[in-house]
């Protein structure tokens, strides 16, 4: 039977921005149900351990558990319409749940591998991410769900670097129907095969309400929301947009 897919883009929670998006998306999710919900990763923006910081003013004044509070915060948030739906209900709604964890979720794993770190490796953890049922995905490593391969990114094999261009590009390379992170530009593509097959790839772009300072005032425009994937079946799957604005009028 096809199944229906949420797929939710970066979302690169960090202390200060606003993170009722993620109410609005658990109210969403209550109303539509979908059988999979996977998250591309970035969930943790993690800014206190950015070596793209160092040396900047205000660095210095960064705070490792605050970024793991706001990320967990904004979990909860989203969590917490279906926890409410699911009380005294015999027949819950209890999705599979996936994260892909991206780049500024591994920022973790490179602080704790640097050696002058080693006395924080029990301090500094991934232990501390709230993920309540949601199953982890290793930085980097494929999961194929539904015909659809998902990751945070997926990279040139003898470089180990991602490979760039827009999602026909990607799907010209990679050959298989994929869903990534990473990028905030959101694009898709479809290749009808030969053999009657078709194979899709989708760029998810951003789920996130705040500017991103190093993008600058002539790339914050992005488009923003999540999507579902309807009637998923062999890496084919019909598409809906779901932007931010919609989510934010619709169910907050």
């Amino acid at each position: 039977m096809p199944k229906k897919h949420l797929v939710i883009p970066d979302t690169q929670v960090k202390p200060g921005v606003p993170i009722n998006h993620f109410t609005a998306l658990g109210n969403y999710v209550v109303a539509k149900q979908p059988d999979v919900i996977i998250h591309l990763g970035d969930h943790w923006d993690m800014p206190s351990l950015s070596s793209y910081e160092v040396g900047k003013v205000g660095f210095e004044s960064g705070d490792y558990a605050a970024d793991i509070e706001a990320g967990n915060e904004a979990m909860r948030l989203f969590e917490a319409p279906i926890k409410e739906y699911n009380k005294g209900r015999r027949n819950k709604y209890q999705p599979k749940k996936v994260l892909t964890f991206g780049n500024h979720e591994n920022r973790i794993t490179r602080f704790q591998e640097e050696a002058e770190n080693a006395r924080f490796r029990n301090v500094v953890t991934m232990k501390d991410f709230e993920l309540n049922g949601w199953k982890a995905v290793p930085f980097k490593k494929i999961v194929k769900i539904d015909g659809i391969h998902y990751c945070h990114y997926f990279y040139q094999q003898n470089s180990g670097r991602a490979i760039g261009g827009l999602a026909h590009y990607k799907l010209n390379k990679l050959k298989f129907s994929f869903v990534m992170g990473h990028q905030q530009d959101m694009d898709f593509a479809r290749i009808g095969l030969n053999n009657g097959d078709v194979i899709r790839g989708l760029m998810a772009g951003a789920f996130y309400q705040h500017d991103e300072d190093y993008r600058g005032s002539q790339a914050n425009s992005e488009w923003r929301g999540v999507w579902m994937l309807h009637e998923v079946r062999a890496g084919n799957y019909c598409l809906m947009e779901v932007s931010m604005g919609f989510l934010l009028s619709n169910y907050l």
